[in-house]
C-alpha cells in the first residue's frame, strides 16, 4: 500500500496492523478528511455473544469513533435467517426469530463496553437489517436489485468456489447471502450516509458487491477496508482455546478465564496483539513485544489487563490478575476461579474424579479427562491424580477443592447450599 494517509483513522489502522486491503485508499482518505464518515461492520446473531475472533472488528469500530467518525453496528437479524456461506463447509442451522432477538440483546452488551451510543454526529448506532430485509417483496427485489448481479462473477468469489471445488452443497438460500449483504451496504448509505464497510479479508467479495450495487442504484461512492484473517503464531484461529470459544460476554466466559486466554498467548504474538487489541502507544507495544525470558511474562500480564479492562472493566482485570498471582505464585486458591457448585444429593454416594473434570469445564469429555489423568496433567489441591476411577466423597467437598488441568487451567468445586 503506497499511499501515505492524512486521516487519523487510516494512520492508526495501518500503523497498528489492521489493514489487509482497501478498495480505494486515496478516495477513502479524502472522505475521512472531509468530515464525519459513517462506517459499518456486520455481525450475524448466531450466538448470544461474539467471541475473540470478532474483537479485531470491534476495535476497528472503536478506533473509528475515537478518531471522530460514526460507527454503525449492523446486526444481521435478517441475514442470520439465511446464513453466510463464507468460510463454512456446510449450511448453518437456521434459528427461530425469538432466538435471533435474544442473541442480538446479548451481543449489544459487548458493544456497550467498547462504543459510545447516543446523540451527536459520531454517536454509535446499532441497526438490525431485518428492518428492511423482512419486508422485501421478492419479485420487486429480483427486478430492482437482482438484475445488477452476474452469476458468473458470483461463482468466481472464493467463498463460493471453495464449496463448489469440494463438491459440497451450496443452497440457493446461501447463494443469496452476498446479494443481501450488498443490499445492506446500499441501504445503510441511503439511510445513514454510510461510506465505509469493514470486515475480514474473507468478506472482500461481499464488500465489493455492495460498493458496486450502491454505485449502480444510488450513484454514491463508497469504500471497503479489510483486515487480515487473524490466527495465532502457531496457526490457530483467533477465538478458540483448549476449552472452546473465548466469548466476550461475562455470563458465557468468566473475566478470569478471558484474562487467562491473553496471559497464555505465545511470546511471538504479544507485540502484535498489544497493537490490535489495546490502545497502548505503538512504541510501548513494540517495547513490550521485544522483551525476552521471564520479562515477556510481565508483558503478557499487561496485555491481559489492558484487553480485559476494555471488555469487562478495570475491576475485573485487577481481580483476575490478583487471582492468577495467588494461584500461580503462592500456590493458593483465588476467589475468581471458575467454580462448580454441586448439590448434596449429587454427591451422596460420591462423585468420580473424571466427572468433576468434565463438569468443571477442564475436560470436554470423560475420554479427555482420563487422558489428562494418564498424562499426569490432573491434580486435586496440587496433588497428582493417578487413578481415573477415584471417587470424591461428600466429606471432601465440605470445604472447597481446587482442580488443575496442567499448570495453567484451574477450577474450584464446592457444595452448594442445600
Amino acid at each position: 500500500m503506497t499511499h501515505t494517509p492524512k486521516s487519523e483513522f487510516l494512520q492508526v489502522m495501518i500503523e497498528r496492523g489492521f489493514v489487509a486491503d482497501c478498495t480505494d485508499i486515496e478516495g477513502l482518505d479524502t472522505a475521512l478528511g472531509a468530515g464525519v464518515t459513517p462506517g459499518y461492520i456486520g455481525f450475524d446473531a448466531t450466538a448470544k455473544s461474539l467471541h475473540v475472533g470478532s474483537l479485531i472488528q470491534i476495535m476497528m469500530l472503536r478506533w473509528l469513533q475515537k478518531t471522530g467518525h460514526k460507527p454503525i453496528v449492523l446486526m444481521g437479524g435478517g441475514t442470520t435467517k439465511v446464513g453466510d456461506p463464507t468460510d463454512r463447509a456446510e449450511e448453518r442451522p437456521l434459528l427461530a426469530p425469538e432466538q435471533i432477538d435474544a442473541n442480538i440483546a446479548g451481543i449489544r452488551q459487548v458493544f456497550d463496553n467498547y462504543l459510545r451510543f447516543g446523540e451527536g454526529a459520531d454517536g454509535a448506532v446499532m441497526v438490525n437489517n431485518a428492518e428492511w430485509l423482512d419486508g422485501l417483496n421478492y419479485l420487486e427485489f429480483l427486478r430492482d436489485v437482482g438484475r445488477h448481479f452476474s452469476v458468473n462473477r458470483m461463482l468466481s468469489f472464493e467463498s463460493v468456489k471453495l464449496r463448489l471445488d469440494r463438491e459440497q452443497s451450496l443452497s440457493f438460500l446461501e447463494f443469496n447471502y452476498m446479494i443481501l449483504q450488498a443490499y445492506d451496504f446500499m441501504e445503510l448509505n441511503r439511510r445513514y450516509g454510510c461510506r465505509l464497510q469493514m470486515g475480514g479479508s474473507d468478506q472482500w467479495g461481499n464488500i465489493v458487491n455492495g460498493i458496486d450495487l450502491t454505485r449502480r442504484m444510488l450513484g454514491a461512492e463508497v469504500y471497503g477496508l479489510t483486515t487480515p484473517l487473524m490466527t495465532t503464531s502457531d496457526g490457530r484461529k483467533m477465538g478458540k482455546s483448549q476449552g472452546g470459544a473465548v466469548w466476550l460476554n461475562a455470563d458465557m466466559l468468566s473475566p478470569y478465564e478471558f484474562w487467562q486466554y491473553w496471559r497464555n498467548c505465545t511470546d511471538a504474538d504479544v507485540g502484535r496483539f498489544l497493537k490490535l487489541y489495546t490502545e497502548l502507544p505503538v512504541e510501548e507495544c513494540d517495547r513490550l513485544g521485544a522483551l525476552e525470558g521471564s520479562e515477556i511474562n510481565e508483558a503478557k500480564i499487561r496485555l491481559a489487563n489492558e484487553v480485559t479492562t476494555l471488555a469487562h472493566g478495570a475491576e475485573a482485570a485487577a481481580a483476575a490478575e490478583a487471582t492468577a498471582r495467588k494461584v500461580f505464585e503462592q500456590g493458593g486458591v483465588g476467589e475468581d476461579l471458575p467454580t462448580l457448585e454441586l448439590g448434596a444429593d449429587e454427591v451422596a454416594d460420591g462423585i468420580s474424579v473424571v466427572q468433576l473434570f468434565v463438569r468443571s469445564g477442564l475436560a470436554k469429555s470423560g475420554k479427555e479427562a482420563k487422558r489428562l489423568i494418564a498424562d499426569k496433567g490432573a491434580r486435586i489441591d496440587d496433588a497428582l491424580v493417578t487413578d481415573a476411577g477415584m471417587m470424591i466423597g461428600k466429606g471432601q467437598l465440605a470445604g472447597e477443592i481446587k482442580l488443575s488441568a496442567g499448570k495453567k487451567r484451574h477450577a474450584l468445586v464446592r457444595l452448594g447450599a442445600s
